[in-house]
């Protein structure tokens, strides 16, 4: 039957076990509030504390807010399909969920990309940083990252809606995520996946790209500096970003190109709890113990609640 009969999917999450069921609630519970609190005192921190007011922390501001969106679209929904029985979603708000997904991602590796440039330049053009990344330059760049996550999702939402589904049809997933989507599909998904490769492809190779070759100049800048404490101060100022530039794509490395024999509804699904929703978490934690300026910043204003 078509797809005007699939008007709700069950998504089989992560365990039927009752038991484990409670304590995965538990958990995603708490990294939800750890993800929501800690990216949410990154942006007031940078928005209240005038020495923040710089293109990098402008770029971290948003990816910050797109941890929340990303975070938000999956967790929620997971926690209340973990504690009903009826473990269904409707059509349409599956496709809206996975939308999302699509869009935050495209929208987090575009963002990652335009903080490693603003490290390029920081680093590698120190006398022109203000005029090369002025306020206008900025705005681009953020809207750009979003723009792209836009396309992204659009150009593998609208194929999804002519794909056929089933009456009952089981997403062996904890979210809507376009490839669980589509093994779960009765009729043919070839375009679908030929879009989703070509995407994936061209979307996260032009980011990495822009992000490869930007610590490309950036390394060889630092190593042309003479002293060891000038070389570390200058890096220093790009490792938060490296490492969680690193966590992103190495999973993402390995999701795209672990052999079909390692390949398992268990595998996938860690993967992405790993990518959607441990790195949203991770990110601020990160920058906040790497970067000397925000746990200055933080314990300015804990300092005033205290005082307060």
């Amino acid at each position: 039957e078509n797809q005007t009969s699939a008007s709700e999917f069950v998504l089989l999450g992560l365990t039927s076990d009752p038991h484990l069921q409670s304590f995965l609630f538990f958990v995603f519970a708490l990294i939800y509030f750890i993800t929501l609190l800690g990216n949410m005192v990154i942006m007031v921190v940078i928005s209240t504390n005038p020495h923040l007011h710089s293109p990098m922390y402008f770029f971290l501001f948003h990816l910050a807010l797109i941890d929340i969106c990303y975070a938000t679209t999956i967790v929620p929904y997971m926690l209340v399909n973990i504690l009903v029985k009826q473990k269904s979603i409707q059509f349409s708000t599956c496709i809206i969920q996975m939308s999302l997904i699509l869009l935050s991602a495209g929208s987090e590796i575009f963002m990652l990309s335009a903080m490693a440039y603003d490290r390029y330049v920081a680093i590698c053009k120190p006398l022109h940083y203000q005029e090369m990344m002025n306020r206008i330059l900025c705005w681009q760049l953020v809207g750009g990252a979003w723009a792209m996550g836009v396309l992204h999702s659009i150009i593998n939402t609208l194929p999804v809606l002519n794909v056929q589904f089933c009456r009952y049809t089981e997403i062996k997933h904890f979210s809507c995520e376009l490839p669980s989507l589509l093994t779960a599909a009765c009729g043919s998904t070839f375009l679908n996946k030929l879009v989703l490769l070509s995407s994936a492809v061209i979307f996260g190779s032009s980011s990495f790209l822009l992000t490869f070759i930007s610590y490309i100049y950036i390394l060889s800048a630092v190593l042309k500096i003479q002293s060891a404490k000038g070389r570390h101060k200058a890096f220093s100022t790009c490792s938060s970003h490296l490492i969680v530039v690193g966590l992103l794509y190495t999973t993402a490395l390995f999701q795209y190109t672990k052999p079909s024999s390692v390949s398992s509804c268990i595998l996938d699904e860690l993967f992405s709890i790993q990518y959607s929703i441990l790195t949203p978490m991770l990110n601020p934690i990160i920058y906040s113990l790497k970067n000397n300026d925000v746990k200055t910043a933080l314990g300015r204003m804990l300092g005033k609640i205290q005082v307060g």
